[in-house]
């Protein structure tokens, strides 16, 4: 099976302070050993604003660990994050909740796991379940 990661786990990872950093090093240690893991293109200039700036630094983290990066984001994709979000949007406004408050790239980043057909490795499950209820989300 292919697992695409959410940032938000790569990012616990990669902070020593970070309240699930032991659990990201728990689970990504189990999966790694077994299961085909990636991030997408998203996922990667999203981590490019956290601890580890610079691309050098990213792409040793990457090869270091075996995480593929997949930088094709196709129509498919695209169409896909469209309606998640236009959802999303839609139950906000419907329950007073007002505008949009979630990040668009989340709705990029769980299209690119359904797409594709890996499952999601995330934090922030109630989130991607929502959004994408076809989705395989696995919690860490």
């Amino acid at each position: 099976m292919t697992i695409s990661i959410d940032s938000s786990l790569i990012a616990a990872l990669l902070d020593d302070d970070h309240t699930m950093n032991r659990v990201a090093v728990k689970v990504l240690g189990r999966l790694s050993a077994r299961e085909r893991l990636v991030v997408s293109g998203i996922d990667y200039v999203e981590l490019m604003a956290g601890r580890l700036r610079d691309e050098e630094s990213l792409n040793l983290f990457f090869a270091d660990t075996g995480i593929e990066i997949d930088w094709a984001m196709g129509e498919a994709m695209w169409r896909e994050a469209g309606r998640a979000y236009r959802g999303y949007a839609t139950r906000r406004k419907k329950s007073g909740g007002g505008d949009v408050r979630r990040i668009l790239t989340d709705f990029l980043i769980g299209a690119h796991a359904l797409a594709r057909g890996y499952a999601l490795l995330t934090l922030n499950s109630e989130d991607f379940r929502t959004a994408f209820p076809a989705l395989r989300i696995i919690s860490a």
